[in-house]
């Protein structure tokens, strides 16, 4: 990577390091919390969805914001946005309110403020990196995350929380005021000043920007195939990861020090996959790569629900978070690639509209299934779910297809001007 960009990049590295720090922290403190405060299986799947919902009220307003604004002032408000409604929650534990509704408005909050960062941060590195130096990029961004966000910060979110709950919070909201302060130093990235000209000449309204976003998303059937790919793998990821924490310390009877190990274990399949993409994914295609993060959680599912083995449960998803995470660089390159930067932020926001906005409806469908059928039953129904759901998917997306779309980006649709 020329040194030139190596100091933007490491910006944006380190703001999103200490995000996932945050993020780690707090993805084991929240669901313990919950734990401690009720068992019923609904309630706990309920946190997931107050912690995507956002993804289907907010994602498509901040990614327009992402194309109009300067990403770096988002990194920076969106990241201190976390750390105050953390804050905040840390402070009403302290002082002995525990309720379930003041987690529910903390994770409400930073969900909100997650669109706006993450739908910037995916639109930076483009602006700061050329094109044959993304996946490179992308690797060590997603192996970073997987490092931090699953590896290192759940094991000291339990630590934490075991300690006392308002110290994991605090630790998470300090992280993300770090993240904040580290965006700080990346250059400014307003829209470049071609865009600024073109707007200039032909206003535009946020409906109309949001609306030119989705249209281009939706014209471009390779990038809307692999996002409903991706949709079905998390929706069923959601069905069963609110309720993980109850097959630990039920079904399969462990202290609840070990949901962190459940969490750590998989992230070293996710970091592997990041940091072997580059040399793996040329040499099986992207075509196979699709197959195989859509099929390999089917059977973790599977096995999670039929088995009782803690090694072979945690094999499994050390292979599905391997599997998810190459696919991941994949779809990262395609879109990075396939869509020009003056969209990029729209389009980012349409594809994680259809990627996450599931999540929610994931998670209340596994609260309902585990309350009515049980949690190892909810785990089986996830394993055929996905695996019938794959099968229609991913059977048009071939490794040519993917190249060709990456080395001809279609072109935007015509700008939609305001009326006057």
């Amino acid at each position: 990577m020329p040194v030139a960009n190596l100091r933007p990049f490491t910006a944006l590295w380190t703001s999103q390091a200490s995000s996932n720090l945050a993020d780690g922290v707090l993805q084991a403190a929240a669901p313990l919390l919950v734990a401690t405060l009720t068992r019923d299986p609904l309630v706990v799947a309920g946190m997931t969805v107050v912690q995507f919902l956002p993804w289907l009220l907010a994602t498509l307003p901040t990614g327009a914001m992402a194309d109009r604004m300067d990403r770096r002032r988002i990194l920076v408000a969106g990241n201190w946005l976390r750390a105050a409604g953390f804050a905040l929650l840390a402070l009403a534990l302290a002082n002995g309110w525990h309720h379930v509704a003041l987690l529910y408005a903390a994770v409400f909050i930073a969900g909100c403020a997650e669109t706006m960062v993450d739908n910037a941060a995916l639109a930076i590195p483009p602006r700061l990196l050329a094109r044959e130096e993304l996946e490179r990029a992308n690797g060590r961004l997603f192996a970073t995350q997987s490092v931090i966000n699953t590896f290192i910060g759940p094991p000291a979110g339990a630590a934490l929380f075991a300690l006392a709950a308002s110290a994991a919070f605090y630790t998470g909201a300090a992280a993300f005021a770090l993240a904040g302060l580290a965006a700080l130093l990346l250059p400014g990235l307003r829209p470049t000043g071609k865009e600024h000209e073109h707007r200039r000449s032909n206003p535009t309204t946020i409906t109309q920007d949001i609306r030119s976003g989705w249209a281009h998303f939706w014209r471009h059937d390779l990038l809307s195939r692999v996002a409903f790919i991706s949709a079905a793998i998390n929706f069923f990821s959601a069905a069963t990861g609110g309720l993980l924490v109850l097959l630990i310390t039920g079904p399969y009877q462990l202290a609840m020090s070990s949901y962190g190990l459940f969490i750590a274990v998989p992230a070293a399949g996710a970091i592997a996959g990041s940091l072997l993409a580059e040399h793996v994914v040329p040499r099986i295609g992207g075509g196979p790569t699709t197959w195989l993060a859509a099929l390999t959680p089917a059977v973790g599912y599977a096995i999670l629900g039929l088995g009782n083995s803690t090694p072979l449960a945690l094999a499994a998803m050390f292979a599905a978070a391997l599997a998810t995470s190459l696919n991941q660089i994949v779809v990262s390159i395609l879109r990075q690639a396939a869509v020009p930067d003056e969209l990029l932020g729209r389009v980012t926001a349409a594809y994680r509209l259809i990627v996450l906005g599931v999540v929610p409806l994931g998670a209340l469908t596994g609260g309902l299934l585990g309350r009515s059928l049980g949690i190892r039953a909810t785990f089986i129904a996830a394993a055929l779910g996905l695996a019938l759901a794959a099968i229609p998917l991913a059977s048009r997306v071939t490794t040519q297809g993917l190249r060709d779309a990456e080395t001809r980006p279609s072109p935007p649709p015509p700008l939609q001007t305001r009326s006057h």
